[in-house]
């Protein structure tokens, strides 16, 4: 289990704050360091399946250095309580802009239009097999144009972050923890992975 330093008593901080604000960058660094647990407990309110632990905490540091940095002892009275905010303010704006790519990288954005006029999505290529298309040669053919996409858009990792997720070529559907886990890296890598295939994937069968 990490280990943190103790909280600084109102004295403590109190000298560590009037030392970073003559410029003092040890203080500074002090100040930080005694406040990672704040960082912490704050991070775990917004840990989920979707979410690694280690970047909402590296997030959350953000905010907290900010909030060190822009401290004012004059209309706030703990740096605790500030920082508090600045750290939560951090994490939500992740949130917002992490919600915002996936929305712009949807699995049901519109690609294009089969022969009979009606909308095709790409979660409708990536699920569809040949036999459910039988006489849809449209369908057929952005099947292969996508399978011909994933050998030379997609680099390696990308392809088997896709076939895999996806349950392609007989693969069984997996999650992001189980790829993570079998590839060695984080979940938030195989999320940027799939998000980055997705696009690349959609700008091609949509041209």
């Amino acid at each position: 289990m990490k280990t943190f330093k103790k909280p600084l008593s109102p004295e403590e901080e109190k000298e560590y704050l009037a030392r970073y604000q003559k410029g003092d960058m040890a203080a500074r660094d002090l100040l930080i360091e005694h406040n990672l647990r704040l960082v912490a407990h704050v991070a775990k309110k917004y840990q989920s399946p979707e979410l690694d632990p280690d970047d909402l905490v590296s997030i959350g540091i953000i905010g907290l250095i900010k909030a060190v940095m822009t401290f004012d002892c004059e209309k706030n009275s703990r740096l605790g309580t500030y920082a508090a905010r600045c750290i939560e303010n951090e994490l939500l704006m992740m949130l917002r802009s992490r919600k915002k790519l996936t929305h712009e990288v949807s699995m049901y954005e519109k690609i294009g239009t089969d022969q009979d006029g009606r909308e095709l999505r790409l979660m409708d290529v990536l699920e569809s097999e040949p036999i459910d298309v039988v006489g849809n040669l449209e369908t057929q053919k952005n099947i292969r144009r996508m399978q011909e996409c994933m050998g030379h858009i997609l680099n390696k990792r990308e392809q088997q972050v896709i076939t895999e997720r996806y349950g392609l070529d007989g693969h069984k559907e997996r999650t992001q923890r189980e790829i993570a886990d079998s590839l060695g890296i984080s979940r938030s890598y195989v999320s940027r992975l799939e998000k980055r295939a997705l696009e690349k994937l959609k700008n091609e069968l949509s041209e």
